[in-house]
């Protein structure tokens, strides 16, 4: 996947897609928090690597209109929340090759 607006805006719209699954699952499973729910370390890799991609889109000096640049910041802010919440590993997920990264989850 090229680095570009369009496939970080799509980035973008899967996680808040994805949001909205956790809380509803988590609505369906008795109303536990979201912060005890097992499903929210998959989510803070998801931002994890959405923040990275919008890092290296920025340093691309693609033309980014002000609404993404504020979704970007968004993210940011989000992830300072939970980055300790992120996959511990040597090497950051989005700097993996598909076969690290089948190795660390035992795949």
């Amino acid at each position: 996947m090229s680095i570009s607006v369009q496939n970080y805006i799509k980035l973008a719209n899967f996680y808040n897609e994805m949001s909205r699954v956790l809380s509803a699952i988590c609505v369906e499973k008795g109303g536990i928090a979201l912060e005890n729910y097992v499903g929210r370390f998959f989510a803070a890799d998801v931002l994890e690597y959405i923040v990275e991609y919008g890092n290296r889109l920025k340093k691309s000096g693609a033309q980014i209109d002000k609404s993404v640049l504020d979704a970007m910041n968004l993210f940011e802010k989000q992830f300072e929340k939970v980055k300790n919440l992120v996959t511990p590993n040597q090497k950051p997920i989005y700097e993996m090759s598909l076969e690290e990264f089948e190795k660390i989850m035992n795949i």
